[in-house]
């Protein structure tokens, strides 16, 4: 399979893979010091969908840069499917019918989290100076 450099147009694909699965093409930054990890996850979400993926490393900070500036993206990765820019990692969630996290939701994980470790640490302070 060739592929596509970051400084060439998105791919047109038009209908299925040869293999008859749909066709997907993820830009997504690989650099010998940073492996980008929303790439990694939107490539794993592909392929376990069932995917045909074209995988695209922007190997340099230049061409990530002539990338997004030639697609109007502000963020790498960015997935094509069939042809037609689909966008980051949320982006590909959303299409995919997946739930995406509200960045403005209200969360109380850290909350109960930190309630749990002081209660932990109370009962084994309570151990500790009972003996049972």
């Amino acid at each position: 399979m060739q592929v596509q450099r970051a400084n060439e147009s998105a791919p047109a694909h038009t209908g299925a893979a040869v293999s008859g699965k749909p066709r997907a093409t993820i830009y997504r930054m690989v650099m010998e010091q940073h492996i980008c990890p929303y790439g990694l996850k939107a490539l794993h979400l592909l392929r376990s969908r069932g995917y045909d993926v074209e995988d695209v490393w922007l190997t340099t900070r230049e061409e990530t840069d002539a990338f997004k500036a030639k697609h109007g993206v502000a963020t790498t990765p960015q997935t094509f499917i069939e042809g037609e820019r689909i966008g980051g990692l949320d982006d590909l969630r959303r299409h995919l019918g997946l739930k995406v996290r509200d960045p403005k939701a209200l969360t109380y994980k850290p909350v109960i989290a930190l309630f749990s470790i002081t209660a932990l640490m109370a009962l084994a302070a309570s151990q500790a100076v009972s003996g049972t």
